[in-house]
């Protein structure tokens, strides 16, 4: 009863088993301390701005969590430079004009929080720090009040490209954290693939969970959640398959796998006749492994 009782509240507070090395996780923690003084330091000597004056704004204080982000979770989407730097400016110009031009009330501070994260949704460049950075367009007091549209410049482009720059360096010393996320990508692309993979495989939770343990990263997902993705990915597959007798001349298909063997295909000639064992599909890829080749089945 009370190891029930424990495992449902775990559940329901999102504590979740970490499978994320110690070695990884100081390094992490290196990175934020790395990234943080160094813009702080540049951003001083940039901006010739005395650092212990108490009337200096030299970094924006949700820079703190976009440092949790670039170096604790350097793959995630939210951690990219574009959801990073459009996500801050947007949103701070969204901060700084409903100060301008609205009364400072509650309903200024929740509004500028508010289009801050639609804007982001539809550019693309959705990053929880930027509300933040709204946030503090709008609260900050005299000495951000005083900078105006300047405070998309200084200090928080001059921040946030510092950041993003140490951010970049940091991990490109570890060849599993490259930085941005399309560089570790390819890192990953040039692994070797076995022979057996080709074939059809079924995956389940215990494989994305070693998965997870063997990249070595924390992922920003639930084990519950992951059990959702994996399940409803696996309907919507049995769902889409294709009798062969449907397959068309002309069309686009995909060739079933996940990952690096995935690839879609443009039928050439269908070959359906009335005897099956002379039906045979020519086809060529045009997306995916083994682009620009032909092939038959």
């Amino acid at each position: 009863m009370l190891v029930k009782t424990s495992t449902t509240l775990r559940l329901w507070l999102g504590i979740e088993s970490n499978k994320t090395s110690h070695i990884e996780k100081i390094i992490s923690a290196i990175g934020a301390l790395l990234g943080i003084s160094i813009t702080i330091a540049l951003t001083s000597l940039t901006l010739n701005t005395d650092l212990l004056s108490p009337a200096s704004v030299l970094i924006i204080a949700s820079l703190g969590a976009t440092a949790v982000l670039l170096f604790a979770v350097p793959h995630v989407a939210l951690s990219q430079p574009w959801p990073i730097i459009g996500g801050h400016l947007i949103s701070a110009f969204i901060g700084v004009t409903c100060h301008k031009y609205l009364p400072e009330t509650a309903i200024s501070a929740g509004l500028a929080v508010g289009l801050s994260v639609g804007a982001m949704y539809y550019l693309r460049c959705i990053h929880p720090p930027g509300g933040a950075t709204a946030l503090t367009a709008v609260v900050g007091g005299p000495d951000i009040f005083i900078l105006g549209y300047d405070y998309l410049l200084y200090p928080l482009l001059v921040n946030v490209l510092v950041l993003v720059t140490v951010a970049i360096l940091f991990n490109y010393l570890f060849s599993w954290r490259r930085y941005p996320a399309h560089l570790n990508a390819k890192h990953f692309q040039s692994l070797p693939h076995p022979a057996h993979l080709n074939e059809d495989i079924s995956l389940t939770t215990e494989d994305f969970n070693a998965a997870i343990q063997d990249l070595d990263s924390f992922v920003d997902i639930t084990e519950e959640g992951l059990t959702e993705l994996l399940e409803l990915a696996k309907q919507h597959a049995e769902t889409k398959i294709e009798h062969p007798n449907a397959i068309k001349s002309g069309h686009y298909y995909s060739n079933g796998k996940i990952g690096n063997l995935w690839s879609i295909r443009q039928i050439v000639d269908n070959g359906i006749t009335n005897k099956a064992n002379n039906d045979l599909i020519i086809y060529k890829i045009v997306a995916g492994l083994g682009t620009d080749t032909t092939g038959s089945s």
